[in-house]
């Protein structure tokens, strides 16, 4: 793997699984990363458990791979333009990648619930990201990425509202792609299918469909310039279809 020693990746939702492995992934290549979740204990844990140094002082002077461990919470969107005050460095690549779904029955009778996917899928990566694009003065930043899915191709019966916060997320990053290309900013979507994390645990999932988290990490950290990146062949196939599925045929999926 190419080293990179110096550059700064922040990423936003980092106790998620794909984001634990992207950040595995992005220490070995030499980045230093900031970690930003509401779960900053077991960030902590995961850094300890895994052998990666945590200093803020090393986060801004840059020459070794470590960690720096931030509180961020993506629903709280009056806290995020001091939380991106407060970095201890402005990022060459950032990852959203905070997550939050219940099923679309629960949805459709708990407002809460499905107040809190749009919050944390959707508005509050808007709003942080906003924030990031905006910032004149940081003139290193490379790359954005996007965790979406292909639950946000198209609008299906059985999980459309989480659905619909993903595809609204993917067209926001179109639109920050064309925004961001004059300053060469690359913004990249990953639009994975079916994973194998903790917020999937309790879904009845086909076996076969299932992609673990260092897979998509990959990915990940290996973007290239390409817009929708779609993690896997069987899923490729599968967004493939989806794209051109007749709606009379669509209304007969799950």
């Amino acid at each position: 793997m190419d080293k990179q020693p110096g550059k700064i990746v922040l990423v936003l939702g980092a106790n998620s699984d794909v984001a634990k492995e992207a950040i595995k992934l992005y220490i070995a290549k030499g980045y230093n990363v900031i970690a930003a979740s509401r779960s900053t204990g077991e960030l902590e844990s995961f850094a300890a458990t895994n052998g990666i140094s945590s200093s803020t002082a090393t986060i801004a002077n840059a020459p070794a791979a470590s960690i720096d461990i931030r509180y961020f919470d993506a629903a709280a969107f009056d806290t995020h333009e001091e939380f991106y005050r407060q970095l201890p460095a402005k990022p060459h690549i950032v990852l959203y990648a905070a997550g939050f779904q219940v099923t679309n029955e629960q949805a459709l009778v708990d407002w809460e619930g499905s107040y809190r996917m749009i919050q944390v899928l959707y508005a509050g990566a808007v709003s942080i990201l906003n924030r990031i694009a905006m910032d004149q003065d940081n003139d290193h930043l490379e790359r954005i990425i996007g965790l979406s899915s292909l639950s946000g191709v198209r609008g299906r019966k059985s999980n459309f509202i989480y659905g619909s916060t993903k595809s609204a997320f993917t067209q926001y990053l179109a639109g920050m792609r064309q925004f961001l290309f004059p300053r060469h900013v690359v913004v990249n979507a990953i639009v994975a299918g079916y994973i194998r994390t903790k917020l999937t645990a309790g879904l009845n999932l086909p076996e076969s469909l299932l992609l673990e988290p260092s897979f998509i990490a990959n990915a990940v950290v290996n973007a290239g310039k390409s817009f929708v990146i779609v993690p896997g062949w069987k899923w490729k196939i599968i967004y493939r279809i989806l794209k051109t599925l007749p709606e009379s045929l669509v209304a007969r999926l799950p």
